[in-house]
């Protein structure tokens, strides 16, 4: 595909807009340094007044992880601490880092960080690390039970749980059918959801964009500003519940 990296394209983004919410739909920490990281999001985060959501991931294709000269089976362990040092600069201004105290500043607001993932393994990351979950395509009947495991590992590690945020496709050609399934995302206590969009031409793009528009402006005639329009780079058209939020896959 034609992918645009993700912290400089919410940058270009935040820089033409003023009220558009900037999120990652995930950020692949192993394959990044854990300082300059933290320092991209904190300016990104300065510089956008307090806009991003940071969605992160551990990465999953052999072959990203080859050309990068990672061993993937290490990607659990350098996101935990990428994830950790992520914090502690985000804590205090200063902080120490293999030896070196230093300051981290700006040091804005951290942004909420969703821990993207399977169960039980992401569960148990956002719990520790996390304020909230991003999964793909997880299905309104298994949210239940997984929310329930989710507020469990927060209980042990003492932590106040946040919030679960759903990626995934809706029929947006079909109005009726993508309000049942965001009602279904609703009735079990979902927050947010990003919805992606597949597109081949910008004129795809746009038709994908203004379906979504359409099924947004339903939505708003009946509930109001809960839910809102969103749309960014890749798939990244999102409609969310409640927020408005920008959402390239990196």
């Amino acid at each position: 595909g034609r992918y645009v990296e993700p912290l400089i394209t919410l940058a270009w983004i935040a820089g033409a807009t003023d009220r558009i919410g900037l999120g990652t739909g995930v950020l692949i920490l192993p394959y990044r340094g854990a300082l300059m990281t933290a320092k991209q999001v904190a300016s990104l985060q300065e510089l956008s007044g307090g806009r991003v959501l940071l969605g992160v991931g551990i990465g999953w294709m052999d072959a990203e992880f080859r050309a990068l000269g990672l061993d993937r089976r290490r990607r659990g362990s350098i996101s935990d601490r990428t994830l950790q040092i992520f914090n502690s600069c985000f804590d205090s201004d200063e902080v120490e880092l293999n030896g070196q105290r230093f300051l981290f500043k700006p040091r804005p607001n951290k942004p909420p960080v969703l821990v993207g993932g399977r169960a039980p393994q992401a569960l148990q990351r956002a719990a520790l690390f996390g304020d909230g979950w991003i999964p793909m395509g997880l299905e309104p009947e298994s949210v239940p039970e997984l929310r329930g495991l989710y507020l469990e590992y927060c209980e042990r590690a003492g932590r106040a749980a946040g919030s679960i945020t759903i990626m995934g496709g809706l029929p947006l050609a079909d109005v009726s059918r993508s309000r049942a399934r965001l009602d279904a995302y609703r009735e079990v206590g979902i927050e947010r959801f990003v919805c992606g969009i597949r597109y081949q031409t910008v004129d795809d793009y746009e038709q994908q964009i203004a379906m979504l528009h359409n099924l947004i402006t339903s939505l708003h005639a009946d509930f109001g500003s809960k839910y809102s329009l969103a749309f960014g780079s890749y798939t990244a058209s999102t409609a969310t519940l409640p927020s408005l939020a920008a959402f390239p896959v990196g």
